[in-house]
Parts: structure tokens; sequence; C-alpha cells
């Protein structure tokens, strides 16, 4: 299952195949319910994002030596803010398979407007408070007192 989104400089496809899934468990040292468990928990490492991005567009069909350098100008030195949303797509499409409906966008999205989707707000309420929390750490300079208070929330 195929998932396209704005990636660093255009639209990209992801999948994570099963071999890719494969390399993800390697890479991160977590079965595949785990990540997507830490990832959409919010409870994730860096490598659960940095790997998840690089082999979905692998799996999408992107070469290797491509995505690693994609990777490199558009997830390392990025505000997770950017790349946490690109994972949880790649993620949930694993998950969940990549049939359209009515409650997402073009880009199979959840809409967070449709009130019939149950799941679509959350997900888009966590992602809000996340990039707030991200550029308020950052504004402070203080990501570690940041990270610390959401965890005592």
């Amino acid at each position: 299952m195929k998932h396209t989104a704005f990636f660093g400089d255009g639209e990209k496809t992801f999948a994570l195949t099963t071999p890719m899934i494969h390399e993800l468990e390697r890479k991160t040292g977590h079965g595949i319910g785990a990540i997507f468990k830490r990832v959409s928990a919010m409870t994730f490492g860096i490598a659960d994002i940095v790997e998840t991005i690089r082999l979905g567009l692998i799996g999408g069909g992107t070469a290797p030596f491509v995505a690693d350098a994609l990777v490199k100008t558009y997830v390392d030195d990025r505000p997770l803010a950017e790349t946490f949303p690109v994972a949880l797509g790649i993620l949930e499409v694993a998950w969940f398979g990549s049939t359209i409906t009515d409650a997402q966008d073009e880009t199979g999205q959840p809409d967070p407007t449709d009130p019939a989707d149950n799941a679509a707000r959350p997900r888009a309420d966590i992602a809000e408070a996340f990039a707030s929390d991200v550029q308020e750490a950052a504004a402070s300079g203080d990501l570690a007192a940041a990270v610390r208070e959401a965890d005592h929330e």
C-alpha cells in the first residue's frame, strides 16, 4: 500500500513493503506494532522517524542512495514537527491500508474537519499540539524542559 505526501522538494511516494518492514524492525530494534504504537503515542525514538521515512521512500520506488540523500537533507537537523507527520502517515497506511474515503483528502490523510471520522480529530490534535510544543521549546531554547513537561501532563 502506497502513501503520497509532500516531502522535501515535492510529492513523494512511500511504501512500507514487507522487506522494508523487516529492515525497519532490524534498524530500530522494535517490531512494527511497537513502532506504530510508539509513533502514534508520541513516545518514539528518532530512529523510528528517520528509518520509517527512509525505508518508506525506498519501498515507494526511490533508489536507496537518493532516499538516503533526501533524509539527510530533509529529516536530519529539521524540526520534528515537519518529519513526524510524514512518518505517521507512512505507518498509518502500512497499518490501516490506503483506501481513500470521504473522510480523507486526496493524499489519503484523515480530514480533521469531518465529524464522522472519530480518529482523524485526535490525530490532528496530537500533531497540532506537538508542533506547538516544539515551536515553544525552540523559542525558549529548552527542548528538554518541554519534553519533561509533556511527560507529566
